[in-house]
């Protein structure tokens, strides 16, 4: 053998021999799934930081299942709602990695910004042995084009507007993109659980992300198992980035803006409810989130509303505060109360009038493997009546404490304590008018009468908008005072969601800040300051200069005076 022919074969063996070496390790042919140890380093994180929600068999069931909306994902389902891959496909490998790194915003599923590129792969790898689909070399994923995103304006947002109308993305998302369409309250996945959709005015709650590119991505590839098509083939790359543009312009901000602080601006006029929103239009809004009541029985661990915006004015008597949030139904019908009680097993179950039935509100819920695929819907189909209603009513109040604190020490945030009582403004809204109780927790909240808090409450294209009035120095409550803090908290129950008592959305305390009718301005004072100490540096400087000049001529002599002769 000539000593190339010996060199040409160790390197066709050596080739071989390195081809062959992980495909040994590879579980099955088909989708890379990675090698035995990087699933089994996968296998070990899995049971670390993610079975408790998702199953030791990655079937959605752990323990803390019953207690998650949406339930966390059915990995033996092999179905993945945020994937780059055409509709009812297995996402990628990046598809489950990004999924990971990222988590699904306003979920259980967090992310995980702390594991290292390789932990974050591994678990992807070990998520695939749940699904035998994944070995299928059929079933491959093959990623769909996603081009570059071209500059918005004002043309392809305008654009953008007409295709969401005229693709009747109206039906489900509503004419403003509050998820409150005719068929909103109607809405099932494949297996005939209940689903919301999007509220599209709140981009920074989209599942998928964000980003331009994130919502062009689920225009063109869909969301498995719900009624959100695919349109990578029914519109154009130029059609589909129109309406991302005009699904990010809902927003107008890339994110929720949140504060700790209510300003009461003043108001010359006597305040008029009649006017509605309109006489608010000089005061700050302030964008604060709703979690949900998780410290007494009748947990809400996932309320509907995820936040509300305020706004306050103040007159020369009355004070007023105006509550917005976004409802995909009104409830104006049934009852609703602070005090109503919770039955122990809803707590369990979640969810609302629709889940009562048996499903989850937020359609991540998933099918039993081999189950039968039910018959593909029009998810455009007219809208029809919800077929399961709510007997319970939508509500809000606002809770500020009996007495002004103080010291820093607030009453307990869940309608007060025994020794620090709160005053709760409280409105449902199948009422005319509000009403008030004093509330020393949970267990003792009790009406007042009489009561001096009056309000009006109106919806419109998704959003609830409810005033309440209250005089600022009333006989038995904390007054409210030009240039003082109080502290203030609010509560949002949703009828449709079988929400009332202690099950409820609720914010943490934080302050409403009456300002003067007279700020002061920080011009004329900086003005001032300004010119003090510029006077004071020259007075300074000339001083200096006095003196040094005094030392010099001391040293040369005065050659005013004559020089000094000696005998």
């Amino acid at each position: 053998m000539t000593p190339r022919l010996f060199t040409s074969g160790c390197a066709v063996v050596l080739i071989g021999v390195v081809w062959a070496m992980p495909m040994r390790s590879v579980k099955a042919q088909g989708p890379y799934v990675g090698t035995d140890a990087q699933r089994e380093s996968g296998k070990q994180l899995y049971g670390k930081y993610c079975a408790q929600c998702h199953g030791d068999k990655g079937d959605g069931e752990g323990y803390a299942t019953p207690h998650l909306y949406p339930r966390p994902r059915n990995f033996t389902t092999g179905k993945f709602k945020v994937r780059t891959t055409p509709n009812g496909a297995l996402p990628t490998h990046q598809d489950l990695v990004n999924i990971i790194r990222r988590g699904m915003p306003y979920t259980s599923m967090p992310a995980w910004p702390d594991l290292t590129d390789q932990e974050v792969a591994n678990l992807a790898y070990y998520i695939t042995t749940f699904s035998p689909d994944f070995t299928n070399p059929e079933r491959a994923p093959k990623p769909v084009e996603l081009p570059s995103a071209p500059a918005a304006t004002s043309a392809t947002i305008e654009q953008g507007k007409k295709l969401y109308e005229e693709t009747g993305c109206t039906k489900c998302h509503g004419t403003l993109g509050r998820g409150d369409g005719a068929s909103a309250p109607t809405l099932k996945d494949d297996f005939d659980h209940p689903i919301r959709a999007a509220d599209l005015t709140q981009s920074w709650t989209f599942r998928g992300g964000a980003t331009r590119e994130d919502i062009f991505r689920t225009m063109s590839t869909g969301f498995n198992g719900t009624p959100m098509p695919a349109f990578v083939d029914g519109l154009s790359p130029e059609q589909r980035w129109a309406i991302t543009d005009y699904i990010a312009s809902l927003s107008g901000s890339e994110g929720p803006g949140y504060t700790n602080l209510v300003v009461a601006k003043y108001v010359k006029e006597p305040i008029d409810m009649a006017k509605g929103a309109a006489s608010f239009a000089a005061a700050p809004v302030a964008h604060l989130p709703i979690v949900g009541q998780i410290m007494e029985p009748g947990r809400a661990f996932h309320p509907p509303t995820t936040s509300l915006s305020v706004q306050a004015i103040y007159d020369d008597t009355s004070i007023a505060t105006l509550v917005r949030w976004h409802d995909r139904t009104a409830e104006k019908t049934g009852q609703n109360g602070p005090s109503l009680p919770v039955a122990p097993e809803e707590e369990e179950e979640g969810g609302g009038a629709a889940e009562a039935a048996g499903g989850s509100p937020f359609g991540d819920a998933e099918v039993a493997p081999g189950a039968a695929q039910p018959a593909e819907k029009d998810p455009f189909a007219e809208a029809e009546a919800p077929a399961v209603t709510s007997e319970f009513s939508d509500a809000v109040a606002i809770q500020i404490p009996s007495e002004t604190p103080a010291t820093a020490r607030k009453p307990y945030f869940i309608f007060g304590d025994a020794e620090n009582s709160v005053d709760l403004w409280f409105f449902d809204l199948a009422q005319a008018a509000p009403v008030q109780f004093t509330g020393k927790g949970s267990a003792d909240v009790a009406p007042k009468d009489p009561t001096d808090v009056t309000g009006v409450a109106s919806y419109a294209n998704g959003e609830w908008s409810v005033i309440f009035k209250r005089p600022l120095r009333p006989a038995s409550a904390a007054p409210f005072s030009p240039g003082e803090f109080l502290p203030i908290a609010f509560s949002v129950w949703d009828g449709f969601s079988r929400e009332r008592g202690s099950r409820r959305g609720l914010t943490l305390w934080y302050s409403i800040y009456v300002e003067p009718q007279n700020v002061p301005s920080a011009v004329g004072p900086m003005i001032r300051t300004a010119l003090s100490i510029l006077a004071i540096e020259l007075i300074l400087v000339g001083w200096v200069r006095w003196r040094y000049g005094s030392r010099a001529r001391g040293e040369l002599g005065d050659p005013s005076r004559p020089a000094a002769t000696h005998a």
